[in-house]
């Protein structure tokens, strides 16, 4: 069976079954669980599922929809850029959320240390053979999967990391980085704290809105990465800020293949 055949019908089997472990597909498929493991990995990072311990399932629906997520291209584009400025042998430490987890899927076959507070972030890197990967402890939010709470404080304070890459719920020039979990801002400015400089990944949706938790304002950002779609006046107030970089990540496909 060709490996193309292959995936679509392991693909086929987690709409049917949910949740399928390794051993099931193998038999299923007649191959080794060497070779689902090697198909999960790829799928995981072309984000058509999600790999779980000794499985894998599919990923969650678009959270406004119930269907695709409609800002996917931006995040993709935005995932792109940012592993762009990744330089291999550094440690990076990567945040939740879905545009966070599109660059994950950029970084799987880079040789680097991650950490991460991220369930679905950990699952994409799980045994990649260039990445060392250091996950925080701590109480897991439910559909977010992030890991949150004093356990995950605490570890941020036994670590270090070159770059912190950490997506947003909002984002306003006024006002800084917002969210609308307690817990989750606490743990963003504990990563934010053991990082020498931090990268914020947010899709133009997340500009200028409002959400109740204030994160840290702009003055601690060094890097903001949005997509084409960004208004331009915005764009222009933000990079007349001093020490704050902008980054337009184009949503054309690149080049020699879809994104």
């Amino acid at each position: 069976m060709h490996e193309v055949e292959r995936r679509a019908r392991l693909v086929e089997r987690l709409r049917t079954d949910g949740r399928v472990s390794v051993a099931e597909l193998a038999e299923g498929l007649d191959v080794t669980p060497s070779t689902i493991r090697r198909d999960l990995q790829r799928l995981a990072r072309d984000g058509k599922l999600v790999r779980t311990y000794g499985g894998a399932t599919l990923p969650a629906a678009g959270p406004a929809t119930g269907g695709p997520d409609p800002a996917r291209d931006a995040k993709r584009a935005i995932a792109r850029a940012a592993a762009a400025l990744v330089m291999d042998g550094t440690t990076v430490a990567i945040g939740s959320g879905s545009t966070a987890l599109e660059l994950a899927r950029q970084l799987a076959d880079r040789r680097l240390t991650v950490i991460t507070n991220a369930l679905d972030v950990a699952n994409v890197l799980l045994d990649r053979p260039g990445i060392e990967l250091i996950v925080l402890g701590g109480v897991v939010r439910p559909r977010m999967h992030s890991m949150l709470g004093h356990l995950a404080e605490l570890a941020t304070e036994e670590l270090r990391a070159d770059t912190l890459f950490m997506g947003i719920g909002a984002l306003s020039v006024e006002q800084g980085l917002m969210n609308d979990s307690v817990p989750e801002i606490l743990v963003d400015r504990a990563l934010r704290r053991m990082a020498r400089q931090v990268v914020v990944l947010a899709d133009s949706s997340k500009f200028e809105q409002v959400a109740p938790g204030f994160v840290f304002g702009l003055d601690e950002v060094d890097t903001i990465i949005t997509d084409d779609a960004v208004a331009p006046d915005i764009a222009a107030v933000l990079r007349r800020r001093p020490n704050l970089q902008l980054i337009v990540a184009s949503t054309e496909p690149p080049m020699g293949g879809a994104s």
